[in-house]
């Protein structure tokens, strides 16, 4: 792995020299998009909207739309607004991991020790594994300053970016109607749920769509025709929300 970051973690007084890896990569396939009739690969153009002429770099700005009208910032805006330049996460409290709702997560890294801060590195790690606490710290990536939680997974320090509040959205903008629920509904709402309560096993679950999207790319390569998977019939259920329940417990028992 090439690393994407370099800098420390703030530890009180202590700074523990870092690089960041990426701790995540994507499933999904990389299909570029091509013409149909010679498979060249599509170029996008950068067009005005109303004369519809392709657009140079060199002649785009950037803009807000503000009651109604167009504000036009240019680079002395974007470095009066940038965060203080500065190689150090910056650990300001530490917080019970369960206390952050997965909504604000974002993406993680893997933070790595440099030779000289081994020993101050081994000392997080292990005061986080036995506090089984996380930092929550702020550092500067790509030019914008970023919330993010350090946590220990099998002996590594991770760095997970996290939203700010006002990136969520407020859940009372969701319209949801109050329904009377039965104490009888509930009762077999909890045992459905104890029912398929398990351990949580990541390996478990596979991103099937790729593995099967990829097995067509390969025949199609070899001149073989693509397998398809054959759609079950879904089976009519009653529109009772009780004899639901009581099918699912069935089902269950039955796999």
């Amino acid at each position: 792995m090439r690393s994407i970051w370099k800098g420390a973690i703030g530890f009180g007084l202590v700074n523990i020299p870092i690089k960041l890896y990426s701790g995540v990569q994507n499933s999904n396939l990389d299909l570029t998009m091509l013409d149909e009739k010679d498979h060249e690969k599509i170029r996008y153009q950068r067009v005005n909207e109303k004369s519809h002429k392709e657009v140079g770099y060199d002649q785009i700005v950037r803009g807000y739309k503000l009651n109604d009208k167009w504000v036009v910032l240019d680079e002395h805006d974007f470095e009066e607004a940038a965060p203080e330049k500065t190689r150090v996460i910056e650990l300001e409290n530490f917080v019970e991991l369960s206390a952050i709702n997965p909504i604000f997560y974002e993406t993680s890294y893997y933070a790595e020790p440099e030779a000289q801060g081994k020993k101050a590195y081994a000392l997080l790690l292990q005061s986080l594994v036995k506090s089984k606490k996380a930092g929550v710290a702020r550092f500067v990536f790509r030019k914008t300053e970023n919330l993010c939680v350090i946590h220990p997974l099998d002996g590594v320090i991770v760095i997970t970016k996290i939203r700010f509040q006002e990136e969520v959205r407020d859940t009372a903008e969701v319209k949801v109607p109050e329904v009377k629920i039965s104490k009888k509904e509930l009762d077999m709402g909890m045992a459905l749920i104890k029912q398929y309560t398990d351990k949580f096993d990541i390996s478990e679950f596979k991103d099937e769509y790729s593995r099967e999207l990829m097995k067509i790319i390969r025949a199609k390569a070899k001149g073989k025709r693509a397998t398809v998977k054959k759609m079950k019939p879904k089976k009519e259920v009653s529109d009772d929300l009780y004899d639901q329940l009581m099918q699912s417990l069935g089902s269950k028992k039955q796999a």
